[in-house]
């Protein structure tokens, strides 16, 4: 059996499984998780966790983050994201995200640091696991704020306490320097198939781990850059991702990818349109990832044959003139192709602008340029989707040059990040801007329930800690910036 056939048999396992979890489950109650029997082995664990985040990801967290970081808006003969546009979503909106990182994921994580404590032999798994629980505590807090962590472990605690974003992100720091400690790149014994993202390759994931340290220190940028710059040192001479981290989907056996997956639940529908601020701005800068990213509107006449975008918020309107999301980032409900479209994690892409950011603020000596560590991440961004034309698109893009100053710079390397996370890391590129403040040039939706100019700036705590924890810390309003958000 082929590495991609073990790797869709797992897969389909666990979504199998994921597809059968309550709604209306406790709080990490492992009574409810299937994955959590009591003959659980770390070998059906491990997929488990990753394919739950990879839904987080790829499902609630790519709309919701797709949206607000305006590649797409919702589609003016459809409803079903108008309040994502409004930016008037309600608590209700936010179990599934919620479920899906603590219920499903941190618990199956948690159960695997508890299966091989203080087993060497399980170094890898322990590796990975604790690789995974960073990241999935970085997804809740990144989205939600302060959130329950120490007392996660414990399935017995069923009102956890909640822990300040500050130390969420020092234990995210911490579980990363421990899977570093054991990632042995010669161990014999190592995940193979059932390791969804790298199939058992410790190398990677060692890049992956310092990779994803250098964006987790990154992201105190604004809050406590001495605590970022102290951090980052730490990782120079150190390896980077140069592939990009993600879980493969297939058409084949209900593998699909989960956006598309629940457009196929909302009977093909395609809410999802382009936005005109990414739209617009590829097109200024004649950007050839526009014809990967999105489908080209074409009308009956032959005179309209183009990428084109509404504005945020424009679904009252009657416009029928726009492009769709393409199948390549798995958001084109028409095209069964969009099963196919992969979750990032991390992109090589993503790993050089990082990298270029921390070489500009003068945290991190790669001993490679940041102008030339910007440009592998636009050549990295059009190596993933074989997308011709980079060096042309260096040559003249606007967008493309390396400029002087810190700070020009910086908005450079974001925004080429935003342009490479088109419809492929939505959450992520919405995070970014939330922290950099760039790209600089979003609008405001026009059917925003805000008003002054508001944008959302963090997802609400969910109905089920808001009615059932009773250390719930209280609501928080959606335009409330997080702790590192200090712009």
């Amino acid at each position: 059996m082929t590495t991609f056939h073990k790797r869709t048999k797992w897969l389909l396992f666990v979504l199998v499984a994921l597809t059968g979890i309550s709604g209306c489950k406790k709080f990490l109650d492992t009574n409810d998780n299937p994955n959590l029997a009591s003959n659980a082995s770390v070998e059906l664990l491990l997929p488990a966790a990753q394919a739950a985040i990879g839904h987080a990801l790829g499902n609630p967290l790519q709309i919701h983050g797709g949206i607000w970081a305006q590649y797409w808006t919702q589609n003016p003969t459809s409803s079903q994201y108008r309040s994502l546009d409004q930016y008037s979503v309600t608590t209700t909106s936010f179990d599934r995200p919620w479920r899906m990182l603590y219920s499903d994921a941190i618990a199956d994580i948690q159960e695997i640091l508890n299966l091989t404590q203080g087993k060497a032999a399980s170094n890898q798994y322990t590796a990975i696991a604790y690789i995974m629980k960073a990241y999935a505590f970085q997804l809740a807090t990144d989205a939600f704020g302060d959130v329950p962590l120490t007392q996660t472990a414990n399935p017995a605690i069923t009102n956890p306490v909640y822990n300040p974003q500050q130390q969420v992100y020092d234990s995210i720091l911490i579980f990363i320097d421990r899977a570093i400690s054991l990632i042995d790149v010669d161990a014999e014994v190592h995940p193979g198939s059932d390791d969804l993202i790298f199939q058992g390759d410790m190398e990677q994931w060692l890049r992956f781990a310092n990779t994803f340290k250098l964006r987790a220190l990154l992201r105190l940028s604004e809050v406590a850059p001495q605590r970022a710059a102290a951090g980052i040192a730490t990782l120079n001479g150190s390896e980077f991702l140069e592939d990009d981290a993600q879980i493969e989907y297939s058409a084949v056996g209900g593998n699909q990818n989960p956006l598309f997956s629940e457009m196929l639940g909302l009977s093909r529908v395609q809410n999802l349109v382009a936005s005109e601020t990414v739209t617009k701005f590829m097109t200024q800068n004649r950007d050839p990832r526009a014809e990967v990213f999105f489908t080209r509107y074409r009308n009956t006449a032959g005179t309209i044959d183009s990428i084109i975008g509404i504005k945020q918020g424009s679904y009252r309107t009657n416009t029928r003139i726009f492009s769709l999301p393409s199948a390549t980032v798995g958001a084109n409900a028409r095209n069964d192709q969009s099963a196919n479209a992969p979750v990032k994690f991390m992109s090589a892409a993503e790993s050089y602008f990082l990298q270029a950011e921390a070489v500009v603020r003068g945290w991190l000596n790669t001993g490679v340029s940041a102008a030339n560590l910007f440009r592998q991440g636009i050549r990295a961004s059009f190596a993933s989707y074989n997308v011709p034309g980079v060096e042309t698109y260096l040559a003249s893009a606007p967008a493309a040059q390396w400029t002087e100053g810190m700070e020009s710079q910086i908005e450079a390397i974001i925004t080429q990040k935003w342009l490479a996370m088109t419809g492929n890391q939505g959450f992520e590129a919405w995070t970014e801007w939330r922290r950099t403040g760039y790209p600089d040039f979003f609008t405001v939706s026009l059917a925003t329930a805000l008003g002054d100019e508001r944008m959302p700036a963090r997802l609400l705590y969910p109905s089920s800690e808001v009615t059932r924890n009773v250390n719930f810390p209280g609501i928080r309003l959606i335009y409330e910036p997080v702790w590192w958000d200090v712009d």
